[in-house]
């Protein structure tokens, strides 16, 4: 027999040897593969299906519906419908060819009836509604309709402009209050889902992401809210949120509220798209805790106007920080009295530096009335201190 012809048998006849002798070894002994593995220090193998990539701690798999979310949160959303009466000013036709000619008769001013509409979140079960300033401001009339399609008359226990939120009251008990009482981490790219009344069309549900947090009037520079929000630290969402939303609810994956929604920026900007901001729980609870017990929300106030410092060489040394320019002072107010002027740079309070005018405004609304300050800073490039005691924000500012 040839050498070369007998080995290939032989290491064949080996293997079919092996094969069944694992065979029967692994009927017999199912656990001898991992015991083997274990006595000569080898891991365990990973399975190929085994490529899951890391998530969050605390993250979840997205359901295949959010039914669970809505049922949750439904029945706290309201519907809101306001009747304003509305002050119409004559057309003014200075030529008396054409007043004749176009129909157009002068006279006094006469009012008419506007009707808006928007929607609100029950926050307690005895009846108390938030939704926003915007929705309800100069309201003559409001009524609420309610999950189930009860329709009842509210009133505002306080509205607050620089929040753009406001505190409905209605009578019931028992009703499905959604709560404030707890504060939901949000992360960009959860879920969020929107829920209003838009264009009357009755409880509607959109639904995004979160696409930012802490949006403040800083980034929404130019724009008429951000002149109207100067306390709001904003929730960003791709939710589609139209007219008839504001005041709604925007709620987590779990139906949790995590913010008020308000309005979008595609109003503003035509080229805007899915560009929304809701006001956070957080901020809501805090301005109905003080509108439920005082009827307005009470914030501390320097008495002045105040910009963010030219960017200009040479304005600032370069180891200060940006800081504030005060623009105009009021008369009698806090920092009128406590000597400042206008053009003088804050850059300090309270030995914590100013940031910009979002910044400080921010931080003096948080103090309570009462409350001593320090503010230090530069008047033409010598550094000065100011001592001072804010007085309550006016609602509207004085002259």
């Amino acid at each position: 027999m040839n050498p070369r012809s007998s080995l290939p048998r032989f290491l064949l006849q080996c293997v079919v040897v092996g094969l069944a002798a694992a065979f029967v070894i692994g009927l017999l002994m199912p656990d001898a593969g991992p015991r083997l593995r274990a006595r000569l220090g080898l891991s365990e193998p990973v399975p190929a299906t085994d490529t899951a990539v890391p998530v969050r701690p605390g993250a979840s798999i997205a359901p295949a519906s959010y039914a669970d979310a809505v049922q949750r949160a439904a029945p706290s959303v309201v519907s809101v419908y306001v009747n304003k009466l509305i002050t119409e000013r004559p057309i003014l036709i200075p030529n008396p060819t054409v007043q004749r000619f176009s129909g157009i008769t002068l006279g006094s001013p006469r009012q008419r009836l506007q009707r808006a509409q928007g929607s609100g979140v029950l926050v307690s079960s005895d009846g108390y509604i938030l939704t926003n300033h915007h929705v309800v401001a100069g309201a003559n009339d409001i009524q609420i309709v309610l999950w189930d399609g009860r329709v009842t008359a509210a009133h505002i226990v306080g509205s607050d402009r620089d929040t753009d939120l406001a505190v409905l009251k209605i009578d019931g008990s028992h009703l499905p209050a959604m709560p404030l009482d707890h504060d939901t981490p949000l992360h960009v790219g959860d879920v969020a889902l929107a829920i209003g009344n838009p264009f009357g069309l009755g409880q509607t549900v959109t639904q995004g992401i979160v696409s930012g947090l802490a949006r403040s009037q800083a980034l929404l520079g130019g724009t008429e809210n951000a002149q109207t929000f100067p306390a709001v630290d904003f929730i960003q969402t791709d939710a589609a949120i139209n007219a008839g939303n504001s005041g709604g609810a925007l709620v987590d994956a779990h139906g949790t509220l995590i913010g008020i929604n308000t309005f979008v920026l595609g109003r503003m900007s035509m080229d805007a798209e899915g560009i929304g901001f809701a006001i956070p729980a957080r901020t809501a609870r805090e301005v109905l805790a003080q509108i439920v017990e005082h009827g307005t929300v009470i914030r501390g106030w320097l008495g002045a106007e105040y910009v963010d410092t030219p960017a200009l060489p040479g304005a600032l040394p370069t180891d200060t920080p940006r800081g504030v320019v005060l623009s105009a002072l009021y008369t009698n107010g806090p920092a009128a009295q406590a000597g400042l002027r206008p053009g003088d740079v804050l850059l300090g309070l309270n030995g914590a530096d100013i940031i910009d005018q979002f910044d400080l405004r921010n931080r003096e609304a948080a103090l309570a009335p009462g409350t001593d300050i320090v503010l230090t800073g530069l008047r033409a490039g010598v550094p000065f201190e100011a001592k001072l005691q804010l007085v309550q924000r006016p609602t509207s500012r004085p002259g």
